[in-house]
């Protein structure tokens, strides 16, 4: 079956996560994603918390449904043989540190006269114009200066790093993004352009609608722990038997009250003037709140999500982790998937969240170093075999 993205060829020039997410995902909407690694080592994210299995479950996360070519850029010949595959290729995807490319003669006004129907594809923390231009930065940084932490923790503890990787992963969804709209105006034009997605910018877009409040309020916004507005029920609330994510969100809008309080069996509460308009329930939230958590201690979070599902009330079990990778409605969705990678054998890993129709995505594992130089080489850049193994002994490749 023809994917979305068949005949794209892309350059994944990125290490760690936000460009290898990018690069992932183009990978399983069908591009022909080539991951250039230098050859001694890699992605970083190759060591970093390798075991004695061999390349990490970091990397393998980020970087299924890619080739592996290495090249060692600082070679002349390297150079050379890169730019030869920049001549035949769609799309390049970096994320070095600030400058680094132009440094090697590689930046974009260089490859776009090589190719001008590129699309040069750039990661950085905090772009490459403005006064944070050559700062470097990483999620945590990203978070912090796109206004994340500052509206996450309780109301009387700090600004709080949150794991989910709104900085580099979802950076790298925002270039998917760019990268596609580039080759959609590509069709147009014939020619590419460079686009640019800052770390920084990507979490202010996520948080827009916090600095929506501030611009409501005309102040900094606060931070409210688990409470989702002025609506309750609206929050976290603890479940049995009492483990430390045994919890729900429960969050019934006005026009839920009354189905809401028919499946918590206190149907009476709904002629009870303290709690009558959404206001009155939300100066009386302690006692409201204190009614909820009753009645959810006494059962599983499974089991309440399923009746307030049935009776059309959003909840939402806490799964930590575990029950996350184990989770029938997302192995269903083949969001959870298996994978066999080298000694490591047979893993999980998150599948393609983007589900088409025509053309769903199709999960490969990632490559070991190098695995497909010799084919790229061979295929793309016309090189014979005995060439091939020059370049392999000069360590060109």
């Amino acid at each position: 079956m023809s994917l979305a993205l068949n005949g794209v060829r892309v350059i994944d020039m990125t290490h760690n996560q936000a460009g290898p997410a990018c690069g992932q995902i183009l990978g399983f909407l069908g591009a022909d994603v080539i991951k250039l690694e230098e050859p001694t080592g890699g992605d970083v994210a190759r060591r970093n918390m390798a075991d004695e299995h061999g390349d990490s479950l970091f990397f393998l996360v980020l970087n299924a449904n890619k080739r592996s070519l290495t090249l060692n850029l600082k070679s002349d010949e390297g150079k050379e043989l890169f730019k030869q595959l920049i001549a035949q290729s769609d799309v390049l995807v970096e994320n070095f540190a600030p400058g680094a490319l132009d440094r090697l003669g590689l930046g974009y006004e260089v490859l776009k006269e090589i190719n001008p129907g590129l699309i040069y594809a750039t990661i950085k923390g905090f772009g490459t114009y403005g006064p944070y231009a050559d700062y470097k930065s990483f999620e945590p940084i990203a978070q912090a200066m796109g206004g994340a932490m500052s509206v996450t923790g309780e109301p009387d503890g700090p600004p709080t790093y949150i794991w989910p990787s709104i900085g580099d992963s979802g950076t790298g969804m925002h270039m998917v993004i760019g990268i596609l709209a580039a080759l959609q105006q590509r069709h147009t034009t014939e020619l590419g352009q460079h686009v640019e997605v800052s770390m920084q910018d990507a979490v202010v877009n996520l948080c827009r609608v916090s600095l929506r409040d501030h611009q409501r309020q005309g102040y900094p916004m606060a931070r409210h722990g688990n409470q989702l507005g002025r609506n309750v029920p609206g929050t976290t609330y603890p479940c049995h038997p009492g483990g430390p994510n045994d919890y729900v969100f429960i969050f019934a809008q006005p026009q839920m009250w009354v189905a809401f309080l028919d499946v918590i069996g206190r149907p009476e509460l709904a002629e009870d003037q303290r709690f009558a308009t959404l206001e009155g329930r939300w100066e009386n939230r302690e006692a409201l709140d204190e009614i909820i958590a009753e009645w959810t201690r006494t059962r599983g979070k499974q089991d309440i999500m399923d009746v307030m599902g049935a009776a059309g009330v959003p909840c939402g079990a806490v799964q930590d982790t575990g029950e996350v990778l184990a989770d029938p409605h997302l192995k269903a969705r083949e969001m959870i998937v298996d994978l066999e990678y080298g000694r490591r054998g047979v893993y999980q890993t998150v599948g393609c969240p983007i589900k088409l129709s025509a053309s769903p995505a199709d999960i490969t594992r990632p490559p070991e170093l190098g695995e497909h130089t010799d084919d790229v080489l061979r295929d793309l850049l016309r090189i014979n075999e005995d060439d091939i193994a020059r370049l392999h002994q000069d360590k060109v490749v």
